[in-house]
């Protein structure tokens, strides 16, 4: 089975380049494209990613969930890995995505560990061994056959926030999810001019009210609020 990279990107030039020759040194024959599909980026992210070797996509619209399924639309791999761009695989992701595929895991995700010291974020990265939903995030990765992703239609386009807690949802009602035990590494960008309460408290709040049924416009305006945006 052949695998498919998707890169939603918006304004990520200083990271997108190094992303994609890092997935293209430890990938292996199975892979069959590695996709970026760009939101309207000013600072030379499309440029960038041309010249590391990615198929690049200017999509339609800005936001992950319509961006990674335009790259769904464009791709040609039987396997789905959608990677944010400030975030760095095992070198090991070709063999990991295979192999829980092939032990009848059509969907799954790793654990996540930051890069950076800050004792905190080890509580951040320690909760995502555990099979819960609060536990899981984009920025684990995910990779999913094409055959459950078409079944599940896919990203919801109308969601700018909460797309892949949605999506997860949805899909482990049906399917099996496995959480390979190995880390990416995630920027902590986030953190970096935050408090580590500010922004636990904005999660926390913000998935609360994704699961008691909150509006996109309610979710961003309060996650932005409280993150003091």
């Amino acid at each position: 089975m052949k695998i498919s990279v998707i890169i939603p990107t918006f304004n990520e030039a200083e990271s997108i380049g190094s992303l994609i020759l890092y997935l293209l040194k430890n990938a292996n024959e199975d892979l069959i494209e590695l996709i970026v599909v760009d939101g309207g980026s000013n600072d030379g992210t499309i440029r960038i990613a041309k010249a590391c070797g990615a198929k690049v996509i200017v999509g339609t619209s800005k936001g992950r969930s319509s961006q990674m399924n335009e790259g769904v639309i464009n791709s040609s791999g039987e396997i789905l890995y959608f990677v944010h761009a400030d975030t760095i695989p095992p070198v090991s992701f070709m063999a990991d995505i295979k192999n829980a595929v092939e032990e009848g895991f059509p969907m799954g995700c790793y654990r996540f560990k930051f890069n950076s010291k800050r004792k905190l974020l080890k509580f951040n990265s320690f909760m995502t061994r555990f099979d819960k939903l609060y536990c899981r995030g984009g920025d684990q990765t995910l990779f999913v056959t094409k055959k459950v992703f078409e079944d599940l239609d896919g990203y919801r386009n109308d969601y700018k926030i909460m797309e892949e807690y949605d999506f997860i949802t949805r899909a482990r009602k049906k399917y099996k999810f496995m959480i390979i035990s190995k880390e990416v590494i995630v920027s902590a960008r986030k953190y970096e001019n935050r408090s580590w309460f500010r922004v636990m408290i904005a999660n926390t709040i913000t998935f609360q009210m994704f699961k008691f049924g909150a509006s996109q416009d309610a979710l961003i305006k309060t996650y932005q609020k409280v993150l003091g945006n």
